[in-house]
């Protein structure tokens, strides 16, 4: 998979020169702005990465693909995408990005929407904030602007509601990761917290008229499914799973913690170090002047004591993003078995 990102991050770069070539039909985003308030997908595309998943989504591998269509002031519209082909390791000699610019060439001629707007990813339980996902989302949306990424989490969707997120990554993270520092002094500068790390997009999506009127004859001619299974009390296995992957996410949280208050305490120390040193030596040249000696000479205290290296804090940050992640979805899951828990209460009280 890692192969797979660093290409769609070239990719990006590689068809920034077609976007900026149509940009006259394009809205021009504000500097330190979102440049995207909107995202309208056609219902083609929802269904084309349904399918993908469900032919090549397999367990905790993940699905990719672009996203093509316009801009139109500040709204984004995905009209068209396609998949990235699945292949091993073996396939040395495939090239993802010449793919990629020959399937919007294709496009192009049958005169079909080829502009490269983003990139869609499946998701594992909501498993998607990561430092792959960030460092790919960076390479499109510095090469194209109003670019956006697609998370589709087909556990979800499989339990009656379709779960499809845009993200973007905000401008105070797009500077941080321009200067490419992302040491605590920089974050901090930067006012970086999880919570402004990435910027949710609100998602439209879109069907023809002629489409619209054959759900509607569909959905007459469709059998009435069973819904009591929706009252049963007991609890989901995805909620379970997810309590299990929050867990592991706050145990390699503890983890940093222990190494950032280690290298805390190992800083601290040094510092002792270094100024019982400086007392030693500035005693030392007090005794030598007394004596008629010369003064030491000055040592560069750097070599003598080198800094400890900090933890990365970006990993920090990411590992906190993904808890918030599935505290969100624990917080939708709880509030419907709540809700039926007490149903069920007001209805056997009010039995008995």
């Amino acid at each position: 998979m890692a192969s797979r990102k660093e290409g769609t991050g070239s990719a990006a770069t590689s068809s920034s020169s077609t976007t900026g070539a149509s940009g006259k039909g394009k809205g021009k985003g504000v500097s330190g702005d979102s440049a995207v308030k909107q995202v309208q997908i056609d219902g083609l595309v929802v269904l084309k990465i349904i399918k993908h998943y469900q032919e090549e989504g397999q367990g905790t591998e993940v699905v990719q693909g672009v996203l093509l269509g316009l801009v139109v002031e500040d709204r984004l519209e995905i009209t068209n995408c396609f998949p990235f082909p699945q292949h091993t390791e073996d396939d040395a000699d495939f090239d993802e990005v010449q793919y990629q610019m020959e399937m919007m060439r294709s496009l192009r001629h049958v005169n079909i929407d080829h502009l490269h707007v983003g990139w869609y990813q499946s998701t594992y339980y909501g498993s998607f904030v990561t430092r792959a996902l960030l460092d790919s989302q960076f390479s499109y949306q510095h090469a194209i602007e109003e670019s956006v990424v697609l998370i589709y989490d087909p556990i979800k969707t499989a339990q009656g509601s379709l779960s499809l997120k845009a993200y973007r990554l905000t401008p105070k993270l797009m500077e941080v990761c321009k200067e490419k520092d992302f040491s605590p002094e920089a974050l901090k500068k930067g006012s970086i917290t999880f919570e402004h790390m990435f910027e949710e997009v609100p998602i439209v999506i879109k069907n023809s008229h002629l489409i619209n009127v054959l759900m509607w004859e569909l959905e007459k001619k469709s059998a009435v499914a069973d819904k009591h299974e929706l009252l049963s009390l007991a609890s989901s296995s995805h909620l379970g799973k997810t309590l299990q992957l929050l867990m592991d996410r706050v145990d390699e949280m503890s983890q940093d913690i222990v190494k950032y208050n280690t290298y805390m305490r190992n800083t601290s120390k040094q510092q002792q170090q270094k100024h019982q040193y400086q007392q030693r030596r500035q005693q030392e040249n007090m005794q030598r002047q007394s004596r008629g000696e010369p003064p030491l000479p000055e040592e560069d205290l750097s070599k003598l004591f080198k800094p400890h290296q900090p933890p990365a804090r970006m990993d920090s940050l990411l590992i906190a993003g993904q808890i918030n992640t599935y505290c969100q979805n624990i917080k939708e899951f709880t509030a419907q078995n709540l809700g039926k828990l007490f149903m069920a209460q007001a209805l056997q009280e009010y039995n008995n």
